[in-house]
């Protein structure tokens, strides 16, 4: 009887730990998911960053500007795919991508900040 103690302690001790990581596993699982879905690109110093952002289709893009100064979000395309109103200090302007595509933009009242946005 006394072997028997130590062995269901360290089964059970084994099923919890499995337990534990498997549901570690299906958060990091989760949050891997949460961060293809859903990008930040912050606007600062007139630059975008990051510069170029990889996502998966069906992500949402959020620009946030940081900047003192106004800025867009304007694409390069003809007809425009996206384009946001003018950003004020902390305002955002969001687009999804669902389609795969390289997707290239700028700021039309600082024509040399560009961005892309890669989606694959």
């Amino acid at each position: 009887m006394s072997r028997s103690i130590p062995f269901a302690f360290f089964a059970t001790a084994l099923a919890i730990s499995s337990a534990a990581f498997g549901l570690s596993d299906n958060r990091s699982a989760l949050m891997a998911q949460e961060k293809s879905s859903a990008a930040e690109v912050k606007i600062d110093n007139f630059s975008f960053a990051p510069t170029t952002l990889t996502v998966s289709p069906g992500a949402t893009v959020t620009w946030t500007n940081r900047d003192d100064i106004p800025h867009t979000v304007v694409s390069t395309d003809d007809p425009k795919i996206f384009k946001s109103k003018v950003l004020d200090t902390g305002e955002n302007f969001s687009f999804t991508f669902s389609k795969i595509g390289t997707y290239a933009y700028f700021c039309s009242l600082h024509p040399k900040m560009t961005g892309k946005v890669v989606v694959q």
